[in-house]
Order: structure tokens, then C-alpha cells, then sequence
């Protein structure tokens, strides 16, 4: 067994060797600046970044032109959410989000906030979806943006976007998805499911990190943006800056590979992710499952294992890697705002572990994975003063704690 097992492919994945193999040629012998246009060195990684550009566009359904080039999804949320909010003031200062969506649309949504823009913040039920009566009541006629994920980075719930697009399309306004997750692994179609504006980040399925898209519709609505990065011009003037040749030409191809091969890798992943589920509650059968049991994200699962400390139990199986809450707010030791948001109580957010498999992940190490964490979860149970009260009959809900 090669430990460590990586099981955080939700944070990042490893490049595809094909998508390494596809760019090494743009380092060194095809290295020209896709904007110049005055020699055969320029007019090559041009025509390299409309090929990706091309191959990432028929990954979603979307036409060429459509793609923009960023630094990643981060990015690419920020130039929907603000470049929108500046273009159409005109027309209103209303956003609609939803409270488990990433920090890189909730902190773009709170900076709006602070400029005078009014956010309505839906919350989610015990499984994360939001209720579409209530966003559909949230829409006002100041509403321009409406922004929810496709499917969530910490439980894999995904909403249900045809639903959603349909929905603001009739309404008038417009419709953002940040789509990172679910990317190769959840069909995509801008034109079925309505959405206007889609982030993308190759890092997140098997391209190269620092490399990233908005996909931005250009007709019925054509929908424009007020941009964030100045200088030059470049990406239909919505984004200057030279693009990142390299990293493009590896999106396409990651792109390309996500597309031709889902319909046999993402039965692969669910096989996985089932049986790492049953051989965890075959021998735990307290473990809470989170998130939506049947819409969600293939590869995923996040699992609360109760009276267990989440950061001591990730401590005790270093030889996994895998995450509690997500990799940008893991830092703060704070229960995440994600899981909370289910109604899981600070206890059960706080002994959450997210297992994410992906393409390269063996049956052999899902099992290992398993057996170790089970382990190392009964162990530290077995010392928890919570659970030795459970075990004799006391609802710890009840228990009046005191403060010293």
C-alpha cells in the first residue's frame, strides 16, 4: 500500500499524465504569447488556446466565444459576481446566494454588501438544498444576479440547476453557477439548465493548477460584465492579461478527457464511494452520512462520526489524506459553516470527514482507508468522556455544562 493514500481530490487533483504530456511542448519550443499577432510563434499558441477554448466549451454545452480565461475559479467568481453587480446597477443592486456556497462567492457577495448592494443569504434544509419557492419569493425586479453551485465542495449536494435556470430565466434575471465540483463529473448544459454565467477550474479535474474559466452567454441574454483586470484588451475585454498558454492548452485537454471518458468513470467513482460508505457503517452504524443520499456529487462522501474530535481523528490517520470542512477555510478551527448550515450541531460538524475518490483511486486503498479511520474512530471514542455518558443513558443534549 503506498501511504499516503490521497482521498482529497475535492481540494485538488493530479494532473492526467496525457494533459502533462499535451503541454511540456508549450514550455520550450512552442512558447510564443497567444497575442502576438505578428509571427508564427504568436499565431501557434493561439491556435493551442482556441483548441482548448473549443474543448472546454463542449465540455458545458457552450459555444467557443463564450469561454473566458482566468487564474482559476476564484477568479472566475469574482469577475461574474462583481463584473455583473457593476455592469447592470442600473437595473438593480439585489443578489441572491445561498449560505453554503463557497467562500469564493460568499466573500465577493459580502464586499458587494459593504458597496451598497443588498444579498439575500438563502438557507438550506438538513440535506443542503435551498427551496425554490423561497428563492423564487427572493426575486425582486432589483434582482440581476442569482449565484448557487452546482454541486457543494464539503457534502457533494448538488442543486437542481434546470430547475433554478428556468426559474430566474423567467424572471428576468441572471443566473450564475460555480461549477468547480461538478465539472467531468455531473452533466453540464448551459443551454438545458438555463445558466448564464459558469465557473470553472481545471485544478479540480486533472489539469494543471492556476488556470481557470467563466463561461459568459453572448446571446438571448447576451449577458456583459464589467471588467476587473484592465490593460490590453485581451478575452473579449473582459480580462487582460497574457494568457497562461501552458495552463490553457492543459485545461482543454483535461477538459477533453473529462468529456469522452464520465460515462465510465463516474460509475467507477460511485462504486467507490459506496463501498467506502457501507464498510465505514458496517462498522459504525451511528456514522452520519451528510449531504443529499441520491443528488450529489459521485466521488464524495462526508461522513460525522459521533463523540469523535474531527482534528484529533485526522491527526490519528496521517497516513490518509483526506479533510475536514474544505481546504480554504481548514486553517481556522471553527466547525464548518457548511455543515452547520444542515442543522448538524457544532458535536457532529466538528467530527466531519470529507472522502473524495477520483480516477486514479484503487478499491484496495478505499478499503484501507476505511479500516484505518473505523479504527482510529473507535479508539478515540472509546476514550471520549461524551461517549462513555451516552453509553450509560444520558442525553447529552440536556446536560447543563459549566463554564469555569
Amino acid at each position: 500500500m503506498n501511504n499516503p493514500i490521497y482521498l482529497d481530490y475535492s481540494a485538488t487533483t493530479p494532473c492526467d499524465p496525457r494533459v502533462v504530456e499535451r503541454m511540456v511542448p508549450f514550455f520550450t519550443e512552442t512558447f510564443g504569447n497567444a497575442a502576438s499577432r505578428s509571427h508564427s510563434f504568436g499565431w501557434t499558441a493561439e491556435a493551442a488556446v482556441e483548441e482548448a477554448r473549443s474543448q472546454v466549451a463542449q465540455l458545458i454545452g457552450a459555444h467557443p466565444k463564450e469561454v473566458l480565461w482566468t487564474s482559476g475559479s476564484t477568479e472566475a467568481n469574482n469577475l461574474a459576481i462583481k463584473g455583473v453587480a457593476q455592469m447592470y446597477k442600473q437595473k438593480g443592486n439585489h443578489m441572491i446566494t445561498a449560505v453554503t456556497e463557497h467562500k469564493a462567492v460568499l466573500d465577493p457577495m459580502k464586499y458587494l454588501e459593504t458597496q451598497g448592494y443588498e444579498v439575500t443569504w438563502l438557507e438550506v434544509d438538513g440535506q443542503g438544498h435551498v427551496d425554490l419557492k423561497q428563492l423564487e419569493d427572493a426575486i425582486t425586479d432589483k434582482t440581476i444576479l442569482v449565484s448557487l453551485m452546482a454541486a457543494n465542495n464539503e457534502m457533494g449536494t448538488a442543486h437542481p440547476l434546470k430547475e433554478i435556470g428556468a426559474l430566474c430565466k423567467a424572471k428576468g434575471t441572471l443566473f450564475h453557477t460555480d461549477a468547480t465540483q461538478a465539472a467531468g463529473k455531473l452533466p453540464l448544459d448551459v443551454e438545458e439548465q438555463h445558466i448564464d454565467l459558469l465557473s470553472l477550474s481545471a485544478h479540480k479535474m486533472y489539469g494543471p493548477k492556476g488556470v481557470g474559466t467563466l463561461y459568459v452567454r453572448r446571446k438571448s441574454p447576451r449577458v456583459r460584465l464589467t471588467s476587473q483586470m484592465d490593460g490590453g484588451g485581451h478575452e473579449r475585454g473582459m480580462r487582460s492579461g497574457t494568457l497562461n498558454v501552458t495552463g490553457i492548452v492543459g485545461m482543454g485537454e483535461a477538459a477533453k478527457i473529462c468529456r469522452e471518458e464520465m460515462d465510465t468513470e463516474v460509475p467507477y467513482l460511485i462504486a467507490l464511494r459506496d463501498r467506502l460508505q457501507s464498510r465505514v457503517l458496517a462498522a459504525m452504524p451511528d456514522a452520519v452520512i451528510n449531504g443529499d443520499p441520491d443528488n450529489r456529487l459521485p466521488h464524495l462522501t462526508n461522513i460525522s462520526f459521533p463523540y469523535v474530535e474531527g482534528e484529533s481523528l485526522l491527526m490519528g490517520i496521517k497516513e490518509i489524506a483526506v479533510s475536514s470542512g474544505s481546504a480554504c477555510t481548514s486553517a481556522s478551527l471553527e466547525p464548518s459553516y457548511v455543515l452547520k448550515s444542515l442543522g448538524l450541531g457544532d458535536e457532529l460538524a466538528h467530527s466531519s470527514i470529507r472522502f473524495s475518490m477520483g480516477r486514479f483511486t484503487t478499491e484496495a486503498e478505499v478499503d484501507f482507508a476505511a479500516d484505518r479511520v473505523v479504527k482510529e474512530a473507535l479508539r478515540l471514542r472509546e476514550m471520549s468522556p461524551l461517549w462513555e455518558m451516552v453509553q450509560e443513558g444520558i442525553d447529552i443534549s440536556k446536560v447543563k455544562w459549566t463554564h469555569h
